[in-house]
């Protein structure tokens, strides 16, 4: 019973992740996107690559990028799987999260899938309250 409740979470965090990630990525229609947060306090930009792309899925590396506070810079490779509407961190830092059907490791939490798929929830709820602006526009008004 705790497996399917788990896999339930976790399937409704990834199937909002896709929503909002449809919404700012404009359907997947491009393999660049780099926006600049709108936080008046800090200056941070969010950047999305398409490293792969197939009829079924997209494999992204978002990258978060502080200029004020280097530490909390990160980078996250999630797979957008498109019939499926579901989009699933499968690495944070480069190191993959161990598989809910495995034993934890000695150095990985139990939860690390369910964690690594919540920080780009977060994250992407944070672009949504502070808002982003695509660097070509404010590229565009500097020239």
């Amino acid at each position: 019973m705790y497996k399917i409740l788990k896999t339930r979470d976790h399937l409704t965090t990834c199937s909002a992740n896709y929503s909002r990630l449809r919404k700012i990525l404009c359907s997947f229609k491009h393999d660049i996107y780099v926006f600049e947060i709108l936080n008046h306090a800090q200056k941070s930009e969010a950047e999305f690559i398409v490293i792969s792309r197939t009829k079924h899925t997209i494999s992204i590396e978002a990258k978060f990028k502080n200029n004020d506070l280097a530490l909390v810079n990160f980078l996250l490779r999630i797979n957008i799987y498109i019939d499926a509407k579901l989009a699933e961190v499968v690495s944070y830092q480069q190191e993959k999260p161990v598989p809910f059907f495995s034993p934890p490791q000695f150095s990985h939490s139990r939860d690390e899938k369910y964690q690594q798929n919540r920080i780009l929830t977060e994250w992407l709820e944070n672009i949504f309250t502070n808002g982003a602006v695509e660097l070509k526009k404010i590229n565009f008004l500097n020239d």
